[in-house]
Parts: C-alpha cells; sequence; structure tokens
C-alpha cells in the first residue's frame, strides 16, 4: 500500500469516526445571542450531550438544544421550566408551576445595551436553582400566560434573558422529538458580535470563532451545566 492511498484511508477513518461521533454523542454549538444571559453569554461555544436522553427523560432545569418548532432547520437552546402534566400560569415576570409562583430572589444588578437589568436567582419546583435577568423597565410589554396544562411528551421551555427571549411563551410547546441534547460545558468563549439566531450560517460560525479567539474568556472555559 502506497503512502497516498494509505493517507486516504486513514483519513477517511477520522471523518467517519468524527461523523459517528457528532451524530450519536455530542456535537459543538455556538451561541450567537443573549437568550440565555447571565448563564450563556454570545460568543460561548458549548457542548452538546446527544446521547444522554437516549436513556433518561429531559429534567426541569436542563438547558436543551432543540430544532426549533417553527423552522426546523434553525437551533435553538433553552431551559426546561414545565414537564409534561405540569399547569404552567405567567403573570408578567411572575411564573406559576401547578399554581405554585416559582420564588426569585434578587441578587445583582447590571446593565445590557444602556438599560438596567436586574438579576434573580430563580428556584424550580425540583429545587434547581438558576439565574434569570428582568428588565428594570422592559422595552416591550410582557406576555401573559393563563393557566395551560403542557402535554405529555411535551416541555415549556424559556430562555434565562426573559424580557429578550423568542420561547414556549411566543411558540408554544417544546415536544420530545425535537430535542437535540443537553449542554453540559463551555469549552471555549471569546467576546463576539451578536447575530441574530435565525442569520447562523457555516461563515457567520467560522466568524464568530475567529473573533472568539482573538478575544477569549479564559475565566468561562470549562464551565458544567450538570445538576
Amino acid at each position: 500500500m502506497d503512502k497516498t492511498k494509505k493517507w486516504i484511508i486513514e483519513f477517511a477513518i477520522i471523518i467517519a469516526v468524527f461523523l459517528v461521533i457528532r451524530t450519536f454523542f455530542v456535537q459543538a454549538f455556538n451561541i450567537p445571542s443573549g437568550s440565555m444571559k447571565p448563564t450563556l453569554l454570545v460568543g460561548d461555544f458549548i457542548l452538546v450531550n446527544k446521547l444522554v436522553y437516549r436513556f433518561t427523560e429531559p429534567k426541569r432545569g436542563d438547558i436543551v438544544v432543540f430544532k426549533w418548532p417553527l423552522n426546523p432547520d434553525i437551533d435553538f437552546i433553552k431551559r426546561i421550566i414545565g414537564m409534561p402534566g405540569d399547569t404552567i400560569e405567567i403573570r408578567g415576570h411572575r411564573v406559576f408551576i401547578n399554581g405554585k409562583e416559582l420564588p426569585l430572589k434578587l441578587v445583582g444588578r447590571d446593565r445590557d445595551g444602556g438599560h438596567e437589568r436586574l438579576i434573580y436567582e430563580e428556584t424550580l419546583p425540583n429545587g434547581v436553582k438558576h439565574l434569570i435577568a428582568l428588565y428594570k423597565d422592559p422595552l416591550v410589554p410582557r406576555i401573559n400566560l393563563p393557566p395551560t396544562k403542557i402535554p405529555e411528551n411535551a416541555y415549556f421551555v424559556m430562555g434565562d434573558n426573559r424580557d429578550n427571549s423568542e420561547d414556549s411563551r411566543y411558540w408554544g410547546f417544546l415536544y420530545r422529538d425535537k430535542i437535540i441534547g443537553k449542554a453540559f460545558v463551555i469549552y471555549f468563549s471569546g467576546k463576539v458580535p451578536p447575530i441574530r439566531t435565525t442569520d447562523v450560517t457555516p461563515f457567520t460560525a467560522f466568524r464568530q470563532i475567529f473573533y472568539a479567539i482573538l478575544n477569549p474568556r479564559f475565566d468561562r472555559i470549562g464551565k458544567h451545566f450538570i445538576w
């Protein structure tokens, strides 16, 4: 076997292994928008476990990547708030699960685009605590949702940046078969310009990586999302 043929075979094996891993085990995603602030920032590059939900069901509090129900060609990332069979209600910034309001604890303040935001710790019914952001003066009116029961095999997902997230409040439930996997670690992060999720292409992804490498945020690399 000559060297060229051997190299081609080895390269083909590497590509095959990569495709198997990407298809069934782990896939990399880029965070293009601020809908998951303060948990995930624009320019975070995350790994998603695509195998975990083959053996277990999604849990409340999981950060999941999924096919956007309105356009399956676009991937979204949100947090699971409501589970199958739950009754969920939303009154402005207040979320109720099965008639009980999710507790909020003010833990800080920051500014985003010149607007003051309040940072709260939200506690889900299973005890998972995570941070959410609410504008002190919302740019658009907050949406209300009357008591609504979540169907079987469906979830209610929301972005942690509650006043800047297109989620189940707007397009409805996330069904089980649309979920790609669970985000579990930030493998790289850097300051990059935000883009709309619907504008993400292979070109923009490479551009974001280039910007991130030039402006790394080392303090975010290796951050896990496991409860």
